[in-house]
């Protein structure tokens, strides 16, 4: 079966419209049960050409194929950042504020390379980035990062057919990865290393035996740990 290469096709078709920066964001480790969620973000602009070959939907990838195109990446896009919310924040907020949350943080970083950017492509069928309505009570509480909110396009498979989105997804993989395995040097036996936080059978079996840690989602129903998630 021959894979489809994703293309600017989307992303230019928003710069002839009128934005000045489009960015591609996508997130990875949602459905993991230890560590952080990451959200990717890469911005193109009219100028921007064709993105480096091999660029892909991270799961499609290797992870040699990522660590190896990852720089090439970085080079290649106007600005590019990753954010992360934390496992403790997942508990505090939920999952969805908290990709909101790093996906925020991400937009900070670029913002600090090349200004706001106009619209954001984000995969799947869910705006989960734009700040929902609030009522006035909610309102005083929310945090001002200071990042206006862009405009945001939903498009189902974006990480297979945008290079933006593709290429987010690659330095969200890459950097959430490598903070997973450091994070198995302080907690082997969970073997993080292997299985970056999700629910293998390694891992599975260290929860049983072992309980959360704190850089479990705890909130969550851990398998095996019902008892000991209050």
């Amino acid at each position: 079966m021959v894979r489809a290469v994703p293309t600017l096709r989307h992303e230019r078709a928003l710069l002839a419209s009128g934005a000045r920066l489009v960015a591609g964001m996508d997130e990875v480790g949602r459905g993991a049960l230890a560590g952080p969620v990451s959200v990717g973000v890469v911005v193109v602009d009219a100028a921007t050409r064709t993105g480096p070959k091999g660029v892909a939907d991270s799961k499609l990838l290797t992870p040699v194929a990522r660590e190896a195109i990852a720089p090439a990446v970085r080079r290649w896009a106007v600005a590019w950042g990753v954010g992360h919310a934390g496992p403790a924040e997942i508990d505090e907020v939920g999952i969805i504020a908290a990709l909101r949350l790093a996906g925020r943080r991400a937009l900070a970083q670029v913002r600090l390379m090349c200004g706001d950017v106009d619209v954001v492509v984000l995969d799947g069928k869910h705006d989960w980035l734009s700040t929902p309505s609030l009522d006035l009570f909610a309102a005083a509480d929310a945090p001002d990062d200071g990042v206006p909110d862009p405009a945001v396009r939903t498009l189902v498979k974006a990480d297979m057919t945008c290079t933006s989105v593709a290429a987010a997804s690659v330095l969200a993989k890459v950097e959430r990865d490598a903070i997973l395995v450091e994070l198995a040097q302080r907690h082997p036996e969970y073997a993080w290393d292997q299985n970056k936080g999700y629910s293998a059978k390694a891992h599975m079996d260290a929860l049983g035996l072992h309980g959360p840690t704190p850089q479990h989602r705890r909130s969550w129903n851990l398998p095996g740990t019902a008892a000991s998630v209050g």
